[in-house]
């Protein structure tokens, strides 16, 4: 992105963020009038500072002691007023930047969930991580703190700027003069510092990323004595990080201490233009002390907003992160119009489905199956057959590009969400746990489970003694990601998971290929107590599952060339065969 576009796009991203949050626009009306009452009241000062001086300090007679302590209680009756307004303001910014950005984070990461497989695989789960956590925090910065900036420095220099037009015009026209200079300055400088946060923004996504990395991959790192080469990757990014992070800072403390040196020029000016001028243009010394003050009033909220600039340019960059997730179309979203599936037994069937990765070449090209209801199915190929894609389509993981997989003869992007989600169950070939105990991840299937129906799964899939083992049985907890169990424990809650949803089809990522020996008999098994009277669908990464099947589903380069029984494919030597044989010679080489 080039400076010019990252720099409109700040505006427009900040723009979309109100647009997308309504919390953020709640009351705003009312909030900018309190902002723009407390700078209105302050100018009560100047004009109090003139008639104490002009008339009470340098006019004809004595001081009028009790004039003067009357005034200055107005001025501060005015101050403390402004405070309580202006407060006010804050109070209701903070209150609706707090809600908003809460909102907004939530609406981020339920969007991220209904995003389609393919696409959060394309990212680092630390990338996709920093959208929802770093990215909004920069915007919750600028709110906190430039939000309020923006508001209150806008409608003071605003004000201030027509409170001097009114006292001196000719000073007033050097001011504006040069505040459109020093704005034409900034303008460019912003171009550059948005594309100095663009850049610190992906760079905190990869570090975030690399650090995610090392830790979820600590057990495969020390396996293969990889800690010096991991070290030095997190390193780097930590660095390219840091070095991005500080050219950053330094632009913007630049940016900065420009305003400082802008406060200090006008300032000077006015006061040699006043003191050359004096008297012979009609200026008091009430007169130029209360337009210094609006000086004073004009370049504190400049200097405030040259600040915000920064803030808003890192929230821009955050917005734009947040923003390209939103803007990401939900390739499998809810039926607008659900149907439920009819009761019984169903069938699946597959009607010209074309399927294909990112435009690539078809995987399935018009793709036509059905299996009968009751039907244990094994699906075979070699590795990119389509055989995973398959099962990925049958539980409607993905969308097929056109045709229809129905499920009961209706089509699954017409199916009710939940009503799919509990009539067609998946157990993929690593189960995925939750930090939790064994009994809350069978729950997480069906969350309102009673204690009789998880007791039910467990002895109906005969794991009565597995869980006796447990140290604290069901109440085992099993770590992040499962990591306290061994795969094949983690296998068996996955399978308890999906009895306790109680299916009518099931859908297997070959359950028992990455088991441990142990474990294996129970894990087949449970197993087969799981598909028993349902319709299955396993992918079978081990052809002795399709010998115990009804039917074996042969893929071979995204078209299915086989279907039949095991002893039926062996007699037609063909595809199926060929794979049989050499699953045999891989198995006796083991032996």
């Amino acid at each position: 992105m080039s400076a010019e576009e990252s720099a409109s796009g700040t505006i427009y991203a900040l723009r979309r963020a109100f647009q997308e949050t309504p919390a953020l626009r709640a009351g705003i009306g009312l909030t900018i009038f309190f902002a723009a009452l407390g700078t209105l009241i302050q100018l009560v000062v100047p004009i109090v500072v003139q008639t104490v001086i002009d008339q009470d300090l340098l006019g004809d007679g004595d001081v009028d002691i009790g004039s003067v302590v009357q005034k200055g209680l107005i001025a501060l009756g005015a101050m403390l007023l402004a405070f309580i307004v202006r407060r006010q303001a804050l109070v209701r910014l903070a209150k609706a930047s707090a809600t908003g950005l809460s909102e907004l984070r939530v609406r981020t990461f339920e969007h991220l969930h209904k995003l389609s497989i393919l696409h959060t695989e394309a990212e680092r789960r630390g990338a996709l991580v920093a959208r929802v956590t770093s990215d909004i925090a920069s915007i919750q910065d600028f709110m906190d703190w430039g939000g309020v900036g923006l508001l209150i420095g806008v409608a003071q220099v605003f004000l201030a700027m027509v409170a001097m037009l009114f006292y001196r015009f000719d000073l007033a026209l050097v001011v504006v003069g040069a505040v459109i200079v020093y704005t034409i300055m900034l303008v460019f400088i912003q171009r550059i510092l948005a594309r100095a946060h663009d850049k610190v923004r992906q760079r905190v996504a990869l570090s975030l990323g690399a650090m995610g990395e090392a830790i979820s991959g600590l057990p495969v790192i020390r396996a293969y004595g990889a800690e010096e080469e991991t070290r030095v990757k997190v390193a780097d990014a930590l660095d390219a990080q840091f070095r991005s992070e500080y050219r950053t800072a330094l632009l913007g403390a630049s940016l900065f201490s420009s305003a400082e040196l802008f406060a200090g020029l006008i300032t000077a000016a006015v006061i040699g233009i006043g003191v050359v001028t004096g008297v012979n243009a009609g200026m008091s010394a009430g007169t130029l002390l209360a337009f210094l003050f609006l000086v004073n009033l004009l370049v504190q909220p400049i200097q405030t907003l040259v600040e915000t600039l920064n803030h808003a340019q890192s929230a821009g960059a955050g917005v734009r992160r947040i923003l390209s997730i939103l803007d990401t179309p939900i390739e499998i979203d809810d039926p607008t119009d659900p149907v439920f599936l009819p009761e019984g037994n169903l069938n699946i069937q597959f009607t010209d489905v074309t399927f294909y990765y990112k435009k690539k070449a078809p995987l399935f090209e018009d793709l036509s199956l059905e299996i009968q209801p009751g039907t244990r199915v094994a699906v075979v190929g070699e590795t990119g057959s389509g055989k995973s894609t398959f099962s990925k389509l049958l539980t409607r993981i993905h969308d097929p590009i056109s045709g229809e997989v129905m499920l009961g003869g209706v089509p699954l992007s017409r199916i009710d969400t939940d009503d799919l989600r509990h009539r067609l169950g998946y157990v993929p070939q690593e189960g995925f746990l939750f930090d939790a105990t064994i009994a809350d991840n069978i729950k997480y299937g069906k969350p309102d489970a009673t204690d009789d129906e998880l007791h039910a799964a467990i002895t109906d899939l005969e794991l009565d003694s597995w869980v006796a083992q447990l140290p604290e049985g069901l109440a085992t907890s099993v770590g992040e990601r499962g990591g306290q169990l061994s795969a094949g424990e983690r296998q068996l809650v996955a399978l308890a998971r999906a009895w306790i949803t109680g299916p009518e089809v099931l859908v297997l990522d070959e359950a028992t290929s990455a088991v441990d020996p142990a474990l294996e008999v129970q894990t087949r098994r449970a197993m087969e107590r799981l598909i028993s009277s349902r319709t299955s669908v396993t992918v079978a990464h081990r052809l002795s599952t399709a010998e115990a099947a009804d039917e074996i589903l042969v893929f071979d380069q995204g078209r299915l060339a086989e279907r039949g029984g095991h002893d039926q494919l062996l007699a037609q030597d063909g595809v199926y065969t060929a794979l049989y044989g050499d699953w045999i010679k891989g198995t006796q080489k083991v032996d």
